[in-house]
């Protein structure tokens, strides 16, 4: 059995993704001796306790990773987005983060950031095919 052989099982990819995860906050932490990472999250439900928004991500080294941001296709331009958005720039802030980054696709919601004071920095061409992924930075305590 060749081991560089890729061979699915979805059972432990959770699993692979937390060890991976570990194991690159490990190194990252020794080489640049920043060991504040901590992860954030907030979930809204409705009266059925059915999941119609969530953000999470991470801080560290003074910066914020907003890794998924999600509205319920029903609950969008209600402002949830953004509150749930602000809210962790606030939890950010607090600590001490002066800056925040999130990636999105063409086809999802850069206008959205933009609203919120986000920059481009870059743009990766036809990721996926016929769109593009981009990354937004903002600086926290402008806007």
């Amino acid at each position: 059995m060749n081991p560089y052989i890729m061979e699915p099982d979805s059972e432990a990819e959770a699993e692979l993704s937390a060890f991976l995860d570990a194991r690159i906050y490990e190194f990252n932490v020794q080489a640049t001796g920043l060991c504040d990472g901590r992860p954030f999250s907030s979930v809204i439900r409705d009266e059925s306790n059915d999941i119609i928004a969530a953000i999470n991500g991470h801080t560290w080294g003074g910066c914020c990773h907003i890794v998924h941001l999600w509205v319920h296709q029903s609950r969008r331009r209600q402002g949830i987005g953004r509150g749930l958005l602000q809210s962790a720039e606030k939890e950010a802030a607090r600590r001490g983060c002066t800056q925040s980054l999130v990636v999105t696709h063409s086809f999802q919601a850069p206008g959205f950031y933009e609203c919120l004071g986000y920059v481009r920095l870059a743009s990766i061409p036809n990721y996926p095919q016929g769109h593009a992924q981009h990354l937004y930075l903002k600086q926290l305590g402008s806007g």
